[in-house]
């Protein structure tokens, strides 16, 4: 649905270059995306607290607590998870043009639905990274209890298992959470980042 054509957005005197410059980095969206258990929250958690030691401006956005506030009113079907990454792209790019680092945590299996909010912000403000972690491990993790919930048919359209998940085929950065330690990937992902920001 397009906006109104009533609808004109303003021009601010403050711009986002102006806001980077006063919190001396570039802004941009990390985007965390891989199975439910692949270790994405865990993994941005430790991203966020090595970037503010260092004195960056950061924001986390994660899965659960969006579903608590922001997209409360939004279910799991498949409509309903597009809308749900539509909103968190959204809120992300308003990060982005507050000068600000912004990570987010997502499942986000559909590839045309990231690649819509790399579209959102500049070239270089979308970094992608892939928590690739394999079922059977993610599985054997399941902190939530949800797979076990899938399988027997008490959650539907679960991804990865009765819905699919679209693997990033060029991410900026790709994780093997089954077989790398927290601090080497963490380590891992603050080289590709750091050149960015």
């Amino acid at each position: 649905m397009s906006s109104p054509k009533f609808i004109i957005p303003h021009s601010h005197t403050i711009s986002k270059k102006d806001r980077q410059h006063l919190n001396n980095h570039n802004s941009l969206i990390i985007w965390f995306t891989g199975l439910s258990g692949s270790g994405k929250s865990t993994l941005a958690n430790k991203v966020e607290e090595r970037l503010h030691k260092m004195g960056f401006r950061t924001y986390l956005l994660d899965g659960d607590n969006i579903r608590k506030g922001l997209c409360k009113d939004l279910g799991f079907s498949e409509e309903d998870r597009a809308e749900n990454i539509r909103r968190i792209g959204e809120t992300a790019r308003l990060f982005v043009e507050a000068g600000i680092i912004v990570l987010t945590a997502f499942i986000s299996p559909f590839k045309k639905e990231r690649q819509a909010i790399r579209k959102l912000v500049g070239r270089n403000e979308f970094f992608e990274i892939y928590v690739n972690c394999p079922l059977n491990v993610c599985e054997h993790r399941d902190v939530k209890g949800l797979y076990k919930k899938a399988r027997i048919g008490m959650i539907k359209n679960f991804t990865g298992i009765d819905s699919p998940f679209e693997a990033p085929v060029n991410p900026d950065v790709e994780i093997r959470t089954d077989k790398m330690n927290l601090n080497d990937s963490v380590k891992k992902i603050m080289k590709g980042l750091l050149p960015k920001i």
